[in-house]
Order: C-alpha cells, then sequence, then structure tokens
C-alpha cells in the first residue's frame, strides 16, 4: 500500500511522510500536555490525500486513520499469521471458488446501527462500481459479475448495481463466488478496503469522507485540515482489540525533524521515523525508549512507461541503473545502516519472500554501462526521481542520482515535490517525468501483494504503466494454484521472470527507526510497522 498502506504507498523515506503545518499539540482539550486532551495518545500522521472513505485510500497517512476507525473482517498478528476480527468465520469450498464468511453477532457501528452481513455486501457492491471512482477497486474484481458493475471496456457503463457472486444468507452470513478459485484470497479480507458500511454513508458519501462512522475501536471526532484528526475510544466496541487509552491525536507536521523536536519535548507521543540528521542520535537520546525494527515494506524507484522515453524500453537498460546504484554504500553512510539492501521484489518476511539469485540488484558499474549500452540506452540519455521533499527522501535520493552519475553516462536528476500528496497526484496523473519513489508495505503478508497488487496490468497501483502478458499470465497460475503454497511458490518463480522484466528497481526493505515519549508505555509494532495503537498506555 502506498502511503502502506495499501495497497499502501509508503509516504516517509524513512517512512512516514508529514506535511503542513506543526500543530504542536493544540487541541483545546483539558490537559497539561499543550493541550492533548486527558487520557489520548498522539501520533505523527500528516493530511491524508483523499476523504476517508476505505476503498479510496490506499496511502500510509489515511490508512492509519481508516484502521483505528474500521475493523476489518481479519487481521494479522505481528508474525502476520491470519486471526478473526469481526468475522468468526471464513470458509472456502467448491476448489476455493466459493467463500462462506460468518461475522460475530451483535457488532454496531459508531452510530448505534447493527453491523450485518448486508452491510458488507452493499459496500463491497459500491466500492467495485465503476462508476464511484474508488481507487482499490480492483480489489473485488475476482468476484463474480465485477464485469457487470466494472466494465473492462473504456467508457462502458455497468449494466448492473450488484455483484452476482455476493449473496446474504441471513443477518450474520454471506456467501462470496469467485470466477475461479484463488486459494489465498481469504488473506486480502485483511485488507480495509472490504470495510462494512452503514446506511448513513449511501446518503452522502462525500460528507461521510469527511467524518467516517466506522466499527472499529475508535469513533472519529474531528479532521483539521492539515493540522490534526481526532479520534476517541469507543465505549461500545465489540472486538478484542478494545482501545486501553482514551483517543488518539493524529498530528501534522511540515518536516520529520519538527516531529522529532516536538517528541524530546513531551508534546508527541510517538513517531515512527525521524529524518537523516537525527537518526545518529536517535538511540542516545531516547535509550529504551527507541524503536529499530525491521517490516514487511520495500522502497523501489518505478519508471512510468507512459512516457516516451520509457514507452519501447529494453529492460537491459532498467537492469543497467539497477547495476549503477551502490546499495550497501548508501544504506551504510547515508541511511545510516538502518536499511537493508534488497535481493528481490517482496521482502523476505512475507510468506514466499526471497533472495533472487541475481546480480541485478549488486553495484557493478562495468556491467551496468555494458547493460544500459546493449539496450540501446535511454533515451534522452536523463533521467529524473521524484519524491516527496516532506520525507525525508532528499539524501538518499541525492545519493542514488550520485551513484547513477558516477558508474554511467546518464545523468540522473533529483525531483523533489513539496509533499506525499502533490507526489502521489503527479502519480495518479501520469504526470511524473520519468521514474518516482515508490515505497510499498504489505497489506498482507504474502509475496502476492508485493506482485500482483503492484506490477499487474489491472492493478491500480501500477502507477508506472506496466503491462506485460507473460508476467500476467504467471500471476494468474499463481492465482489460481489449488493451495496456498503452491500460489507462493507460483509467485516466487513469477518474481524471477519480473527481474527480466524490470517493473521496478528495488533498492532495500524497510526498518521503522523512531520511538515514544515518557508518557506513554507498551508500545509495538505491527508487521506493517505501524504502531498497535490500541495497545497503547498513557502514564
Amino acid at each position: 500500500m502506498r502511503g502502506a498502506k495499501s495497497a499502501k504507498w509508503v509516504a516517509g523515506a524513512i517512512v512516514v511522510a508529514l506535511t503542513a503545518t506543526a500543530c504542536g499539540g493544540g487541541d483545546g482539550g483539558d490537559s497539561t500536555t499543550g493541550g492533548q486532551p486527558e487520557g489520548y495518545i498522539s501520533v505523527d500522521v500528516g493530511e491524508p490525500q483523499k476523504p476517508l472513505i476505505p476503498a479510496n485510500t490506499n496511502e500510509q497517512l489515511g490508512s492509519y486513520v481508516i484502521q483505528a476507525v474500521f475493523t476489518n473482517l481479519a487481521e494479522f498478528d505481528k508474525q502476520g499469521n491470519m486471526v478473526m476480527a469481526h468475522a468468526e468465520s471464513i470458509e472456502p469450498s467448491n476448489g476455493n471458488k466459493t467463500w462462506t464468511i460468518k461475522i460475530k453477532p451483535d457488532w454496531k457501528f459508531h452510530n448505534g446501527e447493527t453491523v450485518t452481513a448486508k452491510s458488507y455486501v452493499d459496500a463491497w457492491n459500491w466500492y467495485a462500481n465503476i462508476e464511484n471512482n474508488q481507487q482499490n477497486s480492483f480489489w473485488f474484481e475476482g468476484i463474480e459479475g465485477y464485469e457487470d458493475v466494472h466494465p473492462s471496456k473504456e467508457g462502458a457503463k455497468p449494466t448492473s448495481d450488484k455483484m452476482s457472486g455476493l449473496k446474504v444468507v441471513d443477518d450474520n452470513t454471506f456467501t462470496v463466488e469467485l470466477t475461479e478459485g484463488i486459494p489465498y484470497w481469504n488473506y486480502k479480507l485483511g485488507y480495509y478496503t472490504f470495510a462494512a458500511l452503514p446506511k448513513a454513508f449511501y446518503k452522502d458519501p462525500k460528507a461521510f469522507g469527511q467524518k467516517p462512522i466506522g466499527n472499529g475501536p475508535y469513533k472519529f471526532e474531528k479532521w483539521d485540515h492539515n493540522k490534526l484528526i481526532k479520534v476517541s475510544a469507543y465505549k461500545d466496541y465489540k472486538g478484542p482489540n478494545k482501545a486501553k487509552n482514551k483517543g488518539i491525536l493524529f498530528k501534522n507536521y511540515t518536516t520529520l525533524e519538527a516531529a522529532y523536536q516536538d517528541l524530546l519535548s513531551g508534546n508527541l507521543d510517538l513517531i515512527r521515523q525521524v529524518g537523516p540528521k537525527d537518526l545518529p542520535k536517535l538511540n542516545s537520546d531516547l535509550g529504551d525508549r527507541a524503536i529499530n525494527e525491521p517490516y514487511a515494506a520495500v522502497q523501489s524507484i518505478v519508471p512510468t512507461f507512459y512516457n516516451k522515453e520509457l514507452k519501447d524500453i529494453d529492460p537491459k537498460v532498467i537492469q543497467g541503473i539497477s547495476m549503477a546504484i551502490d546499495r550497501k554504500t548508501i544504506t551504510e553512510k547515508t541511511l545510516q545502516g538502518s536499511r537493508v539492501p534488497a535481493e528481490g521484489f517482496a521482502p523476505k518476511s512475507v510468506k514466499g519472500g526471497q533472495s533472487l539469485d541475481t546480480d541485478v540488484f549488486t553495484y557493478n558499474p562495468k556491467k551496468a554501462k555494458q547493460l544500459i549500452k546493449e539496450g540501446g540506452g535511454l533515451p534522452g540519455g536523463k533521467m529524473w526521481i521524484q519524491y516527496n521533499a516532506d520525507g525525508g527522501h532528499k539524501e538518499w535520493v541525492t545519493a542514488v542520482c550520485n551513484s547513477i552519475n558516477n558508474a554511467t553516462d546518464i545523468k540522473c536528476v533529483a525531483d523533489a515535490k513539496p509533499d506525499f500528496q502533490t507526489a502521489l497526484d503527479a502519480r495518479d496523473n501520469n504526470k511524473v517525468k520519468s521514474f518516482y519513489r515508490g515505497g510499498w508495505v504489505a497489506d498482507y503478508p504474502l509475496n502476492v501483494n508485493f506482485m500482483h497488487d503492484l506490477y499487474g496490468s489491472t492493478a491500480e497501483a501500477n502507477d508506472g504503466q506496466f503491462r506485460d502478458k507473460e508476467i500476467d499470465a504467471l500471476f494468474k497460475k499463481g492465482d489460481h494454484a489449488k493451495t496456498l503454497e503452491e500460489s507462493i511458490k507460483a509467485y516466487q518463480e513469477a518474481e524471477k521472470a519480473l527481474v527480466e522484466k524490470m517493473p521496478a528497481i528495488p533498492l532495500w526493505y524497510y526498518a521503522a527507526n523512531g520511538g515514544h515519549s515518557k508518557n506513554v508505555d507498551n508500545v509495538e509494532l505491527d508487521f506493517r510497522g505501524d504502531f498497535i495503537m490500541t495497545d497503547i498506555t498513557v502514564k
């Protein structure tokens, strides 16, 4: 997911992109901590790209809020194992084509409405409908009748507002019929795009996006744009992850450095990433409150194949650019040893993650020049790497460009956008000059998520517009394997083929490098690198 999370795009270099104006904690509540209400916790999370609708959020900033306000059918523990959340059971039959979902009874939305099977079916039909223009609508494409609500032919109108594969059995049970069996389909249900919606949503979706009504551990309170988002613990929440604090302030900062200074002064409780300048002193500043922990995410630079210079590019050129990047030196020096050089497209921490037997990710200036020459060179001889300037990326993007410039005849230029939202908008509107910074954090802990959901021809997060029939066929083989294990293995084979196609240049695997204030306790991260907000307590 971009931002994760998403698909979730990662926002920060070191990882959370923070935008707009530092608010320093002023919320007007009764508190002795700069206006922060008593019992609340605060975290540096910037302005979401879009209104807070689950299927229209595929970046990390909005996802933090969505995951607080909504509870999924399934979730994953710290090790990435699936656990039931609102679902009582998710069972496959008919060769993984039919899935029966039973939900736990008597759950309520925050407006008091009961969450039923119909709440899910109606939401999924709305999310998938092409006329509603949801970024994550493609997540529903495996369901029977998806083509009726989301026709693939350009300009075509839907012939129905319901997918035939969704059937309500009773208040707490519904079935999903897929066009073909997918053994990992239940894993996808851990992604918040599949959240249920209350009836109030359909009356005014636009208003709902500004003040969402969920079924999760926190109830939405307010959104002061470019300043903060406030949620409070929902006292009638039925889930096992009931909040152990009174609420959360998602606070906005202009820079990572400003957020870190507020953490040190006690005006911010949680910072998941610090900027490159503060990274060397993180452990000495925070001691046992420092966080240094790897998680399931990968940093890449992604070619935009819609540009004329890259449209018919020989993959050897991109392989050569990859081999011109000195990952080892950049991760050790520029990133202070906080990253591990990538050896594949998927991180090793997800099921199916592997080290690929290739030298394409190894620094070799001589071979880099040779491959670029064999591939006919880069048209124009110049490339840009777009990044968001508010996420601590400048240093490493500059280092990557310097490495390419020194190893090849290509001129690499860093292309800064002021904030993460501006960078995403450029990607969504095909305005990237040639390459963009693409950080991706797992939506579910399978290698599938780092391939199918990024490089499949119909994947919404395929912002570089990579299209390849052979790769799509390999993905399809994995999608329709008989077992989860066979699916994972098929995607491992597809990953090997991606090296020959180069839809992106993986750079390194992420780690969280942040910490917490003296005001909070019980701070841990999940497999995505997100704080487990419900477990955090206030001292």
